[in-house]
């Protein structure tokens, strides 16, 4: 992490708070890097992810597709201290993927006749028209997962999976944390997510720092005996 410069291009993984690689994050926090340009679903939340950057005043400029949690950004935003580009989600996906494929550009018709396609050339195939969008490269990748070995395979759990693969593909240099770290062949090959030869370095997480935090809890309130009753009589009457 220490030789991320100022003004360095980052493509970081995770959807919201699930599968973000946070304890590269605070690294990258504590190192003090600033003036960057950042390419992620969202930029986190006030107090924890991409947030925690954002407050800092590290990022110049994001990338996203979604930034509705954070009301920092929206402060900064408005205030015109930091610079937005929004792109459809899909999009987003297929131009870091394009970008780790060594894909210039690409057609889509996501966009078409929105802000989005301002300034972009467009082309009529089969009598649909679409968009020209380019791909995306960064610098530097940082994305989280669940177990990797030394030569870079990683292998990420259930939907923290999300933008991270792709993300990864993005970068010249590709950081990855992960929360379990085994030796090269204990991966079975039919078990690896992202090949290592889109990854340059691997970093244990420290058990203390394991921690997920969960962006919006939602429960069901506990049925007592008593509304159950009045439930049935309700369905009874009707």
């Amino acid at each position: 992490m220490a030789d991320i410069p100022a003004g360095a291009t980052l493509a970081v993984g995770g959807f919201g708070l699930c599968g973000i690689p946070s304890t590269l994050i605070s690294a990258l926090l504590d190192q003090g890097a600033d003036r960057l340009s950042v390419v992620s679903n969202n930029c986190g939340v006030d107090d924890w992810g991409l947030g925690l950057l954002l407050s800092a005043g590290r990022i110049a400029k994001i990338t996203s597709s979604y930034v509705g949690e954070n009301k920092e950004f929206a402060r900064q935003y408005l205030a015109g201290e930091l610079e937005v580009e929004l792109l459809p989600q899909g999009t987003l996906a297929e131009s870091l993927r394009a970008g780790g494929l060594g894909i210039p550009a690409y057609y889509t018709p996501a966009g078409v006749g929105t802000p989005i396609a301002e300034g972009k050339e467009t082309r009529v195939i089969d009598g649909r028209e679409y968009l020209l969008e380019p791909a995306i490269t960064a610098d530097f990748a940082l994305v989280r997962a669940a177990k990797g070995d030394r030569h870079g395979n990683l292998v990420f759990h259930a939907s923290a999976r999300n933008f991270n693969p792709v993300a990864a593909m993005a970068g010249r240099v590709t950081v990855a944390e992960v929360e379990e770290l085994v030796e090269p062949g204990e991966l079975d090959p039919d078990e690896v997510h992202l090949p290592g030869v889109f990854v340059q370095r691997v970093v244990l997480v420290p058990e203390d720092q394991r921690d997920k935090r969960i962006e919006r809890r939602t429960v069901t309130e506990k049925k007592t005996e008593q509304t159950e009753q009045t439930e049935q009589t309700e369905n009874g009457a009707a």
